[in-house]
């Protein structure tokens, strides 16, 4: 039965499905009682739907509240035990993968380390990655003794542009690390054991961090926000929809100097060119500066923090000092451009560099965005760190997968119904034959 808006009673049902869980998810435990004014459902809806969840093992009971002189009201609850999701962060130096149950619950993790390729730079060999992300997979799902048809997806963060096609899922276009139009999502159909109706959402590892952090970290309670993804590289996520999907800005290839610096994507004067943690290690080289020969980037970008700022009585590194702030000024124009463009209610900073470089840093950075961007949008932004810490991006690709089971109301995914077509198809196919 379709209705004159055009939803059907099966869209009402899942909507009134999804408005239930998400409630729970996020406010829960409630009781039935709270849910409606919670949700805006009838309390007839909320017992059918409640009752329908509960049958199908999706919620539960989590003990009782007294109520005002009548019985004790029951709680309910999301059940974390309903399902479980693979988060993967396919990082520049490595790929981690996690599984979680429906409360974002850690249950195992796998890691592997990435390496540049012979040729040099920073191109990833598609094989390698495709093979760390199978083995990952195989591993957690081991250690934790889940079989595979329990998942309700598995969402992997990725860098670089992604393109949603319909011949082979996502394509992946990693410009900085040597990808160009790689159709990740059909070779991991390929190469891994998981049954063809566990979905894959694969998308920019900015977005999956933005997610994460707005549901569950700093983000909470913004209307609007841009989380910032420091790490080797530099990317932006922008939201405006706090339970909705945000928005994956290529943030480090803004230009931020004429004929300046040539950045990783073969352009010139990019922001990430000055600002990427790969950037400011080999900035400070070029200053004069000694990173541990042989270290991590991770490793070599602590180096350059202790050097700008040993502990009591020791010397700053001069080189280091002057690279930090040139660094400070490039990311405060970055982000006034970012306040000015989205005049966002919060920004906030993840990613592994970011968060190494920490508050202190921060703090620089702000003042030059504040001095760069229009005095009305930089008055009404509050500047801060993610709270998610380095694994953030992997929560957040754990959550592209339950939020779209969500908002199919706790179903799992089945393929769309077959319609027929609008009367008119015939008529003009009767037309355009003669």
């Amino acid at each position: 039965m379709t209705r004159s808006n055009g939803r059907t009673v099966r869209d009402l049902r899942r909507e009134n499905r999804t408005a239930v869980l998400r409630r729970l998810y996020f406010d829960g435990p409630m009781s039935r009682f709270a849910l409606g004014p919670a949700t805006g459902l009838s309390s007839g809806s909320i017992s059918n739907v409640v009752a329908e969840l509960v049958a199908e093992g999706l919620v539960e009971e989590a003990g009782s509240v007294d109520s005002a002189g009548g019985r004790p009201r029951i709680l309910l609850r999301v059940a974390p035990d309903s399902g479980r999701m693979i988060g993967v962060d396919v990082g520049e130096t490595r790929v981690r993968v996690e599984l979680f149950d429906l409360t974002l619950t850690e249950l195992a993790r796998a890691e592997r380390p990435l390496s540049p390729s012979e040729e040099g730079g920073a191109r990833y060999d598609v094989g390698v990655v495709v093979d760390h992300i199978r083995e990952g997979i195989a591993e957690v799902l081991r250690a934790a003794e889940v079989p595979a048809e329990r998942l309700l997806g598995v969402g992997i963060g990725v860098p670089g542009i992604v393109e949603h096609t319909d011949a082979d899922g996502a394509v992946v276009h990693g410009q900085t690390i040597g990808w160009d139009a790689v159709p990740l999502e059909r070779l991991l159909r390929e190469a891994v054991d998981l049954p063809p109706e566990v979905p894959y959402r694969i998308d920019n590892g900015a977005k999956t961090l933005g997610q994460a952090e707005m549901w569950f970290g700093a983000g909470r309670g913004a209307r609007s926000a841009v989380v910032v993804l420091f790490g080797s590289g530099v990317g932006a996520c922008v939201t405006t929809d706090p339970l909705g999907p945000g928005r994956a800005l290529e943030w480090g290839h803004l230009k931020v100097r004429v004929r300046g610096r040539r950045c990783r994507c073969g352009a010139l004067g990019c922001l990430e060119a000055y600002a990427g943690a790969e950037a400011l290690l080999e900035r400070w080289r070029e200053a004069g500066g000694l990173p541990p020969e042989g270290a991590d980037e991770e490793t070599a970008l602590a180096a350059l923090v202790a050097a700008a700022h040993p502990g009591e009585g020791a010397a700053a590194d001069p080189a280091a000092v002057a690279v930090l702030a040139e660094t400070a000024e490039y990311l405060g124009a970055g982000f006034a451009d970012l306040i000015n463009l989205f005049q966002p209610e919060r920004i906030l900073v993840g990613g592994w560099a970011g968060l190494l470089l920490g508050t202190r840093f921060l703090a620089e950075v702000e003042a030059h965005a504040r001095a760069y961007a229009l005095a009305y949008p930089a008055a009404r932004v509050s500047i801060g760190m993610g709270t998610l810490g380095p694994d953030a991006v992997t929560v957040g690709a754990a959550i592209l997968p339950l939020a779209d089971f969500f908002a199919r109301g706790g179903r799992h995914e089945d393929p769309p119904p077959v319609e027929p077509p609008p009367a008119w198809t015939d008529t003009v196919r009767h037309r355009t034959a003669h």
